[in-house]
């Protein structure tokens, strides 16, 4: 498959890119940095870095061309105040409309899995007040997938753990999984939303996840 991953030099990113080679897969990774990603270890022909910038059109075009999936982990401030996941989704959203690229698994916070009401988690009164902004950032690229016609995953994370692949790991379709630790490991989340592609796997759905 030919992978396009937006965040590629971030510290999901980097995993996702690492397991996308290791399996075999062409892999575009997408970045403002991804010079960096180009090193002893990541050293691939398999490996294309696109440096660019996901708010501009022409840009996101050219990555997202003739890829057979795309893979989201943008980053961005805490404060969400730059809004590079609700912005960058929208345009992401926008260019694989356009070149009909369908499948895409998207990075999102665990404040946007639903309640036992369907509301979200994060507008619940015992929710913390310090994740909200990062939270509603959250919330409108999940709902820009939503209102989409793409095939889409959106993987709703709790604490990311700069950890590598351990393969001990749940998940759960719209709904936090059970036992739940509130954590995930960077490598185990990689391969969460790396093999929602591959094997074709909830689709149109949230995600939850954790550590076992």
């Amino acid at each position: 498959m030919i992978i396009t991953v937006f965040g590629a030099s971030g510290q999901v990113g980097k995993q996702v890119v690492a397991q996308a080679l290791a399996a075999g897969h062409t892999v575009r990774a997408f970045g403002r940095n991804v010079t960096d990603l180009i090193d002893a270890d990541l050293h691939n022909e398999a490996l294309i870095a696109i440096k660019g910038y996901v708010l501009d059109a022409a840009d996101v075009a050219d990555a997202v061309i003739g890829a057979d999936a795309v893979i989201s982990v943008l980053g961005g401030s805490f404060d969400g105040l730059d809004q590079t996941r609700s912005k960058g989704m929208q345009m992401i959203v926008q260019q694989m409309t356009q070149a009909n690229v369908q499948r895409i698994a998207a990075l999102g916070g665990l404040g946007i899995l639903p309640d036992e009401s369907g509301h979200y988690l994060l507008d619940g009164a015992d929710y913390p007040k310090a994740y909200l902004p990062v939270g509603r950032e959250h919330q409108a690229a999940y709902e820009t997938l939503k209102a989409s016609k793409l095939s889409w995953t959106f993987v709703c994370s709790p604490n990311i753990l700069d950890r590598p692949f351990s393969g001990q790991y749940i998940t759960k379709a719209e709904a936090a999984p059970i036992p739940n630790h509130y954590e995930i490991n960077a490598g185990d989340l990689a391969n969460c939303l790396l093999t929602s592609i591959v094997a074709n796997t909830y689709t149109c759905q949230r995600v939850g996840i954790s550590r076992l």
